[in-house]
């Protein structure tokens, strides 16, 4: 969409009078809320934003202080092509000058700080592992050309393992990808092929995480602390403690009506009737419902609970009222293969970790982004983020966020399950492989916590999936209901990114209130030969396209052929 398109919708009629109910505090909501007071001219008075708990931003979290610690339970990757999400941040203002926006702040400190690992893959113990190419074979290369080819409904159900040779999950291609993106080879590949086709631009430079942005601080402090305050400077109702539990409807004439919430407001039973006028946006599903948290001494014990589960529970009761609501179950269904676990550590007078991660691994924090540990059994990844980390923390604390996607094996130092291991064993235990194992009293003596925290639904929507398991953003027949957040459905667009669930909200405000404005496409990279061509040639090891010899193979339907029987 070009500039011709981003216009100023006219006032709606009748919009002063009605009323927004946005269920859940995250990213969707809040940004459904901006949406609709700049493009759809409702007064922010108008706007309730019901949230069970007491702290609004939903997965995009992080809170503590010096002398307890510091607590994120994880960051979203972000890139240019999130057109929503500029889009969005892009009339927010900053809080540091109100002259400026969020965006401005964000695009000045990429400019000045981008990016670029020199260190992406360790292994042994602390040795650099070779990231130099994606360490794709012909064959590799030709698997994700049949995947691109393929459609969403050809795929269905298939996992990635059914997908994708065994010795595809063993290159560097895929360790790259799982730990920028949390897959798990059970997971969808039909979400691999939106991922593939959706930041083909980024493939070139994945060894080195060229392209991935990253804020100030952690994404509560940079990016929804200040939308939450201009959200407030405009009147919007901030309704903590308020639990939605259920919501009626109308279903007659073949229309869907809500008509009535069903609340929880601070424990005791509450009714809110809804007009026809007024308009109800719900986010159904949530990637860290039930988290718990551990400390240094205490792990992270995993929530199991299949009747106490929030957003959850009431996708559950509104999927129970019709077949386009959804199939909450194939997500949340079996949390064994959708949790993990990431871990937040706080050093004080730090003079051994930082400093040693700088000379190890060559970036400054914030500059290297992720690393990943080849030969971990619980497959750790750590990430030194742009210091300080939080609004309050002072000079002398240093913060280091690590997760790992395979909490039920073994460690290779601590000879226990990572979800078994206290703050304490898991600091043990990245120590070990970052190559400080002689080091680990010391560091521990500077540690103020580690704090670790169990995700049962985090990767939730990457399970394999099939059209109808995810509801549309607007149900066929709805007159004032929308889906938000990262289980709707949102076509060519990638789940588990900030973007998507911006993306929903835009598509339930515009198409709500019957705007005139259009919803930003997604950027259509794939499209673009000359992404395509470089993303061929990185795929082949940066070697000149042997176009006859692709073609031939096209043709003969030598190894093609193996790959479509």
């Amino acid at each position: 969409m070009g500039t011709y398109q981003r216009i100023h919708p006219r006032v709606p009629e009748g919009i002063a009078g009605r009323k927004a109910y946005l269920v859940g505090g995250g990213i969707g909501s809040l940004s459904a809320a901006a949406f609709l007071i700049r493009d759809g001219h409702m007064p922010g008075r108008n706007i309730h934003i019901l949230e069970e708990s007491l702290v609004y931003g939903g997965s995009m979290d992080g809170a503590g202080n010096a002398k307890d610690g510091y607590s994120a339970r994880g960051g979203r990757e972000i890139e240019e092509h999130f057109e929503c999400f500029m889009e969005l941040f892009g009339f927010i203002p900053s809080l540091s000058d109100p002259d400026r926006t969020v965006l401005d702040e964000f695009r000045e400190l990429n400019l000045q700080e981008p990016i670029e690992s020199h260190c992406r893959l360790v292994e042994k113990a602390g040795q650099k592992a070779d990231f130099s190419s994606l360490g794709l074979s012909p064959f590799h290369s030709l698997q994700l050309g049949k995947l691109s080819l393929l459609t969403e409904e050809a795929l269905g159900a298939a996992t990635i393992e059914q997908f994708f040779d065994p010795t595809f999950l063993e290159t560097n291609f895929w360790y790259y990808w799982r730990s920028m993106f949390a897959f798990e080879n059970w997971h969808s590949v039909v979400e691999v092929k939106r991922y593939m086709e959706r930041f083909m631009h980024l493939i070139s430079g994945m060894n080195q995480l060229k392209g991935i942005l990253h804020t100030e601080y952690n994404q509560y402090d940079s990016l929804i602390l200040p939308l939450i305050k201009w959200l407030e400077a405009q009147g919007v109702h901030f309704d903590k403690g308020h639990q939605v539990v259920d919501v009626d409807f109308d279903f007659a004439d073949g229309r869907k009506t809500a008509t009535r919430l069903h609340l929880l407001a601070n424990g005791k039973p509450l009714t809110l009737d809804v007009s026809p006028d007024d308009l109800v946006m719900v986010t159904n599903g949530s990637m860290t419902e039930n988290s718990s948290r551990g400390d240094l001494n205490h792990p992270a014990v995993l929530n199991r609970s299949t009747t106490e589960r929030g957003c959850w529970s009431l996708w559950e009761r509104l999927a129970a009222k019709s077949p386009d609501f959804g199939r909450p179950d194939v997500f949340c269904g079996d949390i064994d293969k959708t949790n993990w676990l990431s871990f937040t550590i706080t050093f004080t007078d730090d003079e051994i970790v930082f400093p040693y991660l700088l000379e190890f691994t060559g970036d400054e924090p914030g500059m290297g982004g992720v690393v990943t540990v080849k030969d971990s059994n619980w497959l750790l990844s750590w990430t030194a983020p742009k210091q300080p980390h939080f609004l309050n923390q002072p000079d002398n604390v240093k913060v280091l966020w690590a997760y790992g996607l395979f909490p039920d094996a073994e460690g290779n130092f601590i000879k226990k399950k990572m979800a078994d291991c206290s703050g304490r064993e898991l600091l043990e235990e990245l120590c070990y492989h970052m190559g400080l194992k002689d080091r680990i009293p010391e560091i521990l003596a500077r540690t103020t916590n580690v704090i670790p925290c169990m995700m049962p639904y985090i990767t939730s929507q990457f399970m394999p999936r099939v059209k109808g398991d995810r509801p549309e953003v607007i149900p066929p027949g709805s007159t004032n209901f929308a889906f938000l957040g990262q289980f709707a459905e949102v076509p060519d667009d990638c789940v588990f990114t900030v973007e998507y669930s911006v993306r929903t909200a835009m598509t339930a405000v515009y198409r709500l209130l019957n705007l005139e404005k259009e919803v930003i496409p997604v950027y259509p990279s794939r499209y673009d030969i000359r992404v395509l061509l470089t993303a061929v040639r990185t795929c082949l090891g940066n070697k000149p396209l042997p176009l006859d010899k692709t073609l031939g193979q096209l043709l003969s339907g030598t190894e093609i052929g193996r790959l479509l029987r």
